[in-house]
C-alpha cells in the first residue's frame, strides 16, 4: 500500500477545486486493462482498444494526473454517433488516487500501458517500477506491461543505422536519456516490454509545427540534412495494442524499436509539411547547423515490426502531410 501511495504522489496533480467538478467512477471487475498516462498516446489508445474487436469484452481504464480533461478525453474518444451507448460504458477515467480509494489493497490490472512522459515526475524510473510491481498483476497474471521509451536513448554514431540491440547512452554522462533507460530498466526486470518510439506528431503536434511557427526568424537549429525518423501518435498507439495483442509469451522482457520505417531529413519535414493548407503560408526556415554537425541516427526497427506483427497506418512523414484527409 505504501508502494501505490508512493506512485499517486507522483501522478497526482490534480487540486481539490479540479476534483469538486467530477466524481471518482466506480473500477468494476471487468476494469482489467489501464492506461497510466491519457495525453495524445494514451488517449489514441483508449480509442483504438475500444473499438478493436479482440478487445470487445474488455473495459479500459485511463489514469490520469487530474480529473481536468476528463470530459475532453471523452469528447476525443466518442464521436457524437458513439455517445451514451454501451462502447461508452467501457472508458473509465480515474485518477490515482481514485485507484487507491476505492480499495483498500490497491488495484492491480492484467494489462498495463504506461504511456505518461517523464516531465510530470520527480522521479521517472520509480513511477513506472511502482506501476509494474503493484498496479500491474504481473506475469503470473497473464498479462503485459508495455511502457513506451524513446529512441533518443540510443548511442550511435553520425548517420549509423541502429536496431533494437545497438548501444545506448551511458545514462550517468546523459541525465535527460538517463531517467528514459532507468526507467526502461524497471520495466523490463518486472517482466514488461519498453517500446522506443520514433519522433511522435499529429497534424498540429511535432518538430514541423515548431520549426515553421516558431522558427521563421531564428531558424532551425542543426543541418538541413540531418537524419530525422517520426511515427504517427496513432502508429504509436497501434504499435501499444500490437504488444498487448501479442502477450506476454512474446514480448516480456524484450526491448522494440518502433518507427514508421522511412527516416526522413529537417529540411525534408519542412518540404512535406508546406504541402498541406495548415503550413503552405509559410516559408521554409534557414537552417542553422553545418556539415560539422552530426547527422543522427536511422532507426531500422524492421525486427520489431515482425515480433508485434505490427506495420504503420502512415508508411512516411510525407504520405501523412499529402493526404487530403489529414
Amino acid at each position: 500500500m505504501a508502494a501505490l501511495r508512493l506512485l499517486s504522489t507522483l501522478l497526482l496533480m490534480s487540486t481539490s477545486a479540479s476534483r469538486a467538478f467530477s466524481a471518482p467512477q466506480p473500477i468494476t471487475s471487468t476494469s482489467d486493462l489501464a492506461i497510466v498516462g491519457c495525453g495524445v498516446l494514451g488517449t489514441s489508445l483508449c480509442k483504438q482498444l475500444l473499438s478493436h474487436p479482440d478487445f470487445a469484452s474488455r473495459t479500459v481504464t485511463g489514469i490520469t494526473k487530474s480529473t481536468g480533461r476528463h470530459g475532453a478525453i471523452r469528447e476525443q474518444v466518442f464521436n457524437a454517433k458513439e455517445s451514451g451507448d454501451e462502447l461508452e460504458k467501457r472508458l473509465v477515467l480515474t485518477t490515482m488516487e481514485d485507484v487507491l480509494s476505492q480499495s483498500e489493497s490497491g488495484r492491480s490490472f492484467t494489462d498495463v500501458v504506461f504511456c505518461a512522459p517523464p516531465s510530470g515526475f520527480e522521479d521517472y524510473p520509480s513511477a513506472v517500477k511502482q506501476a509494474a510491481t503493484q498496479l500491474w498483476s504481473g506475469p503470473d497474471g497473464g498479462g503485459s506491461f508495455v511502457f513506451t521509451s524513446s529512441g533518443g536513448v540510443y548511442e550511435g554514431v553520425d548517420g549509423e543505422t541502429v536496431t533494437e540491440e545497438s548501444p545506448t547512452l551511458d545514462p550517468e554522462k546523459n541525465p535527460r536519456q538517463g531517467r528514459m533507460i532507468y526507467a526502461e530498466r524497471e520495466a523490463i526486470e518486472a517482466g514488461g516490454c519498453a517500446l522506443r518510439l520514433a519522433g511522435l506528431y499529429t497534424l498540429e503536434r511535432g518538430a514541423h509545427n515548431y520549426w515553421l511557427e516558431r522558427c521563421q526568424e531564428s531558424g532551425v537549429q542543426g543541418r538541413p540534412d540531418g537524419i530525422v525518423n517520426l511515427l504517427h501518435y496513432d502508429d504509436a498507439a497501434s504499435a501499444c495494442l500490437a504488444a498487448l495483442k501479442v502477450g506476454q509469451g512474446v514480448t516480456s522482457k524484450q526491448t522494440y524499436l518502433i518507427s514508421d520505417g522511412n527516416p526522413t531529413t529537417r529540411k525534408g519535414i519542412c518540404e512535406s509539411a508546406l504541402k498541406h493548407a495548415n503550413y503552405a503560408h509559410f516559408l521554409m526556415p534557414k537552417f542553422n547547423g553545418d556539415e560539422s554537425d552530426l547527422r543522427g541516427k536511422v532507426y531500422d526497427g524492421t525486427r520489431s515490426d515482425g515480433a508485434l506483427q505490427w506495420r504503420p497506418t502512415y508508411a512516411s512523414f510525407d504520405m501523412f502531410m499529402s493526404s487530403a484527409s489529414c
